[in-house]
Parts: C-alpha cells; structure tokens; sequence
C-alpha cells in the first residue's frame, strides 16, 4: 500500500514538474516536440543498427545525424533556388501587366499589379532581416534539437520503463496500442509524405522544364514542400501559376498547366508512392488528417503541423479502444 501511495505520490510530482517546465522552457518547447517526434521515426533504423553491430553510441549518432542532414536537404534546395533565382522570378512578374480590370455587368474594378511588386519585394526584405538577426536563437534550438534525439535514442529502453512502470499492469495495454499509432502516424507524416514529395518535386521538375518555365527547379522544390499540406497540396502552385498566365492573357498557357498540374503533378505522385507505403499509415480518412492540420496550425502555429494529426489519431484511437472494451462487456453481460 505505502508502494501504491509513493508511486501515486510521484506520478502527480511528475506532472507538476512537467507543467512548470512546459511553462518555463516554452520557447524551446515545440522544438523538443519535433525532437521526440523524429526520435519516435528513427527508432525502428536505431534498433536495426544496434542488432547489426553497431553500438548504442554510435547507433543514436547516426541517427542523429541523419536527421540533421535530411532537415537540411529539405530546408536547403528552397531557400537555395529562391535565393539563386530571385532575379528570374521578379522578372517573370514585372512582365506582367500593371493593371487588370476585372468587369462584372456593369461593375468594373481594376487591380493594380505594380503596388503588389513593391510590397512583395518589402516583405522579402523583412524575412531575409528577420532571418539573420534570429539566425543564433536558430542555431540554438537546433543544437537541443540534436541533443534530444541523441539523449532519446541513446538509451530509448529507459523512456518505455519510465513510462510504463507506473501504469498499472491492467492499462499497460492501451499505452502500448497508443504508442503504436503514435508511431503509425508520425510514420504517415513524415516518411510517406517525405516519399510523396520528392515523387512530386521529380515530376514536378520534369514538367514545368518541359513547359518552359525559367524557374522550374524552385517551382519543383515549391510543389514538393507543399505536398506536405493534406488535401490542397502542389494544386495551391498550380492555381497560383495559371492565374499568372491568365494575367499574362495567355488563356493556352493556363489551360495547359492547370490540367497538367491537377493530374500529374498533383494526382500521379500519390497514385504511385502512396499505395505502395499504405502499410505506413494509420488508415485515418483524409478528412480527418486535414481537420487536424489545419486545426493543429491554427492553434499552435508550426508545431500544429504534426501534432495536430497526432492529436486527432489519439482520439480515433482512444474511441477504438472504447467501443472494444464495450463490445467485451457487453458479451460478457450477455
């Protein structure tokens, strides 16, 4: 009974300890999130590496590493090619007209394009200034971010007993069927979605290359980032490149790149990639993926982009797991 107590006694000491330091340490906060998020992707590969030879040291550094360099091959190309290529994407909009009168019966309005360059071109010089003065608070969350992933995956045996041995046998279950789709979904998020989008940053490139567009590699890299928005996806780009072209009164060219970007560009990627790594998902309808994101963004800003799906496939899990245990004890009352 003392055990019982002194066990009880320390979980709600855990959870004190735990809201202070969310409190105190909130800045840093959604990056040790996305930490044990990606701990939680590269524990399978930690494990495999462990039972082929390799240490624990040096199973977690590289891991580690590896999700240093893939951060970096996602972040690098787009900031790269908007960098390299700023002069060609400006003047693809200076060729654009200054104005376009919008006629509705006898209502006309015009738009004026040339106000929009210069604040355009303001808030890229805002973001390039914001960039740099915050570039050493950057440079700290991604030295914790390393650190969390290395500390998690150095010794991941340690974070199940902790977690697990102040449930109570009888509950270990439904932990464990929680941490699975845990799993299952941060699997979904970041591999398939990972693979999905380097399937569209290929085609993508293939063809805005192949329609003549200057700027093909920084629209591939765009449409690929984008892939990672649920429901909407590269179609976003596609919508945004055909109304330029309509301003451009080319009416073929916005015909052509709305039907191609709709159909290869935004359904061929997932027609290839996502049946083949269907095993990686946590079979949650779409719907529900895209009520979570959007809702996870809104809510908390960046970090809502994967816990937000997070959350809510906790919940279908959790109703499950419900609706089970009540068919359980509904036989046995029968």
């Amino acid at each position: 009974m003392v055990t019982v107590r002194r066990q009880t006694a320390l979980v709600g000491l855990l959870g004190v300890a735990s809201l202070v330091a969310a409190a105190l340490l909130w800045e840093v906060l959604p990056t040790v999130f996305f930490a044990i998020t990606i701990a939680y992707v590269l524990y399978p590969l930690r494990q495999w590496l462990f039972a082929h030879g390799a240490g624990g040291r040096l199973a977690a550094a590289i891991c580690t590493a590896s999700a240093f360099l893939a951060g970096v091959l996602l972040v690098l190309p787009l900031f790269a090619a908007l960098y390299l290529r700023r002069g060609q994407l400006f003047d693809s909009f200076q060729r654009l007209p200054e104005t376009v009168p919008l006629v509705f019966g006898e209502f006309s309005y015009t738009i004026k394009l040339g106000s929009l360059f210069v604040t355009a071109r303001e808030v890229s010089g805002d973001v390039a200034v914001g960039l740099v003065q915050a570039a050493p608070a950057l440079a700290l969350k991604v030295f914790i971010f390393t650190l969390v992933v290395y500390a998690l995956l150095l010794r991941p045996q340690q974070v199940r007993w902790a977690i697990l041995r102040p449930v109570p046998a009888a509950y270990q279950d439904i932990v464990i069927a929680l941490h699975e789709r845990t799993q299952s979904i941060l699997y979904a998020i970041y591999v398939l979605q990972a693979a999905v989008s380097f399937g569209t940053f290929l085609i993508g490139y293939a063809v805005f290359f192949a329609l003549g567009y200057e700027s093909a590699f920084t629209l591939a890299v765009i449409g690929g980032i984008l892939q990672f928005i649920p429901i909407l996806g590269p179609s976003v780009l596609v919508v945004v490149l055909a109304a330029i072209e309509l301003l451009a009164s080319d009416i073929t060219g916005a015909i052509t790149i709305l039907v191609l970007g709709f159909v290869v560009i935004g359904f061929l990627p997932d027609a290839l990639i996502r049946p083949r790594l269907a095993r990686l998902t946590t079979g949650m309808p779409g719907s529900l993926y895209f009520v979570g994101f959007t809702g996870g963004v809104l809510s908390v800003g960046l970090v809502g982009l994967v816990a937000g799906p997070v959350v809510v496939a906790l919940l279908a899990e959790a109703v499950s797991l419900l609706t089970a245990e009540s068919a359980t004890v509904q036989k046995q009352l029968n």
